[in-house]
């Protein structure tokens, strides 16, 4: 006779191996779905770190072609080229050194400057209510931050002041409109020629009292105004406001600079 064997298994050994079987899957589960999270988490994070890169970059160089509006400006002020020497009208373009006769002219003496303040009083009208023309401007009275006064005729927020004058002119000078300066290639929003795109800058003439000069306004330590601490030397007597303002690249991003330049006259 032929012996079998047989061997039984409790219905709780095999509920137990189910059961383990299970957790198992379970785990293995939940560590696909957080890495799939830490992923996630992780090009979100660097996504972020871009976009706040790529505004800086923007920003920083709105920044700079702010600066370089301003100091354009300057040199338009002091009849100079970019290298800083006399500014001398040897291209085809009459604009620059404002060599062009019809154009507003900087002001070097005092008769000068009444004359200047009346042409410009002169254009303001409803088609050109900026009271600038060339660059140069009357002191603003009205809305200060002019590069936020909407004009929807214009279509550009700046429209109002960057457009064409009815005098032929413009409102706003671009890098290098008065002085010649070359572009180049380092900041390309000194380029853009767009409407409502690049910078511009604008040049209030401010005058400036001959009595002013002596009233005893800054005075010395012992309080008493005996001292002049600021000889300006003013010929003319004007100062200027000069507003610059950049594009940056990306919708909404804008610089506004501002600097009150007086022009000295030096001693011989």
């Amino acid at each position: 006779m032929q012996e079998r064997s047989f061997s039984f298994h409790s219905p709780c050994q095999i509920g137990a191996g189910a059961q383990q079987r299970g957790i198992a899957l379970f785990v293995v589960i939940v560590f696909v779905m957080l890495s799939m999270l830490l992923a996630l988490w992780a090009s979100r994070t660097s996504i972020f770190s871009e976009m706040v890169v790529g505004n800086d970059a923007d920003y920083q160089r709105a920044y700079e072609a702010a600066q370089a509006l301003l100091q354009d400006a300057e040199l338009d002020i002091r009849g100079q080229d970019a290298g800083g020497s006399p500014c001398t009208p040897n291209t085809s373009n009459d604009k620059v050194c404002r060599r062009n006769p019809s154009i507003d002219q900087i002001p070097l003496e005092g008769k000068d400057v009444g004359k200047l303040l009346a042409e410009l009083n002169a254009a303001n009208t409803s088609v050109n209510p900026t009271q600038c023309n060339n660059a140069l401007c009357i002191k603003r009275e009205g809305v200060q931050d002019f590069w936020n006064n909407a004009d929807p005729s214009r279509g550009t927020t700046l429209g109002q002041m960057t457009g064409p004058t009815s005098a032929g002119g413009v409102v706003g000078a671009r890098y290098g409109m008065f002085t010649g300066a070359q572009l180049g290639t380092s900041n390309p929003i000194l380029a853009e020629t767009a409407a409502g795109k690049g910078g511009w800058y604008w040049i209030e003439v401010l005058p400036y009292s001959e009595s002013s000069k002596n009233a005893g306004l800054i005075v010395d330590a012992s309080g008493v105004s005996t001292k002049n601490y600021l000889a300006l030397n003013l010929l003319p007597s004007v100062v200027y406001r000069i507003t610059s303002v950049a594009n940056g690249r990306k919708p909404g991003s804008m610089v506004v600079l501002q600097q009150t330049y007086a022009r000295q006259k030096l001693k011989d």
